[in-house]
């Protein structure tokens, strides 16, 4: 096994393939697909889509180091990471984001470009993981609304050798319209196992921007009157109290008691709602299910909490549970998946 075949192989055949600059990228994609099958290596591409349209890249493969020469090769390969295996690296995808520049006419850039190897152990045995990231801006097209469009720079289609993987995330607020063909799982992001094949333009992913629902309003506003006409009524029993004659407070004293007690019933209730609300809207940007445990970590609440919020969802068919083991896969019923 040597680490660096693919680099080298992958340059000779850039040079010869010069006058072909819109295919550069897919070439990229589909040889380092190629030498992971080859070689043993497992390779994972995550494309983390931020708000603006900028994409950070982070390419990691893995090899298994069953001998010392697997050893042996993947420390040289790690010496000569920055000096030459980065450098061609930078060059490469410079190249395919300047290719995929001109077919969709948008002002794209290549920058930020770092590269790393370690060595990790693992019950399985000991591994050389080569990680490689950069930040691509303009991956994604935005229009007037903020929705996005991603695909239109995968110009020659994508490939991913067996067990390799693709990772698109999007940032938080935003639900996914469209997306062809569909992902494998959904996760903290859309992912795709190999072995598989892209047509040119996929994956084609419509995702639609953040919206302002009118549900956090109209509780406040439900609140806002609830809470005034508390306050009437304690102002009120108050004047009560104070013209009212000895021995005749205690009965004033009890509607305050009670007055109170509304007023917590209405506060939790508001509370609880809208705990429902931020549960629908996570399951949305998350292509619809999720995880119980998932939805308790983003939440960041205890764990009673939520599952009571749940309760209340599927108790109006809002979502259905699902048995997975031990775990509950939470997911959006039919109704709710097309609001």
């Amino acid at each position: 096994m040597q680490p660096c075949v693919f680099y080298t192989k992958n340059n000779k055949y850039i040079r010869n393939m010069a006058s072909k600059i819109l295919l550069i990228f897919i070439i990229f994609l589909f040889i380092i697909s190629a030498a992971s099958a080859a070689n043993d290596y497992r390779t994972t591409y995550t494309i983390n889509v931020k708000d603006d349209g900028t994409a950070i890249w982070n390419v990691e493969y893995r090899t298994p180091l069953v001998t010392q020469e697997d050893m042996d090769a993947f420390e040289n390969y790690t010496e000569q990471l920055k000096p030459v295996y980065l450098k061609e690296f930078r060059e490469l995808m410079q190249n395919s984001v300047s290719a995929a520049s001109n077919v969709t006419s948008r002002k794209m850039m290549a920058g930020g470009f770092t590269g790393e190897a370690n060595v990790q152990s693992a019950p399985t045995g000991n591994y050389g993981v080569v990680h490689y990231s950069f930040t691509w801006t303009d991956f994604a097209k935005m229009d007037g609304d903020k929705n996005m469009y991603l695909g239109d720079v995968f110009v020659g289609g994508l490939y991913l050798s067996k067990d390799n993987a693709l990772i698109i995330k999007y940032p938080s607020g935003y639900s996914v319209e469209q997306v062809t063909p569909q992902a494998d799982l959904v996760r903290d992001g859309m992912i795709w196992y190999g072995l598989r094949s892209f047509n040119a333009g996929e994956p084609d992913i419509v995702l639609l921007g953040p919206s302002i629902s009118w549900m956090p309003y109209a509780l406040a506003l439900i609140i806002l009157v609830g809470g005034a006409i508390i306050i009437f009524k304690i102002q009120k029993n108050k004047v009560q109290v104070k013209s009212a004659p000895s021995g005749e407070g205690m009965e004033t004293g009890e509607t305050l008691h009670e007055d109170k007690a509304d007023m917590a019933d209405m506060s939790n209730m508001a509370d609880m709602m809208d705990l429902e609300d931020r549960i629908v809207a996570i399951l949305k940007e998350s292509g619809g299910s999720l995880y119980q445990s998932d939805i308790v970590k983003k939440l960041d609440l205890p764990k009673s909490t939520v599952s009571s919020a749940l309760n209340g969802l599927h108790a109006k068919n809002t979502i259905q549970k699902i048995k997975k083991g031990r775990e509950n896969l939470i997911r959006l019923s039919g109704s709710q998946e097309s609001k």
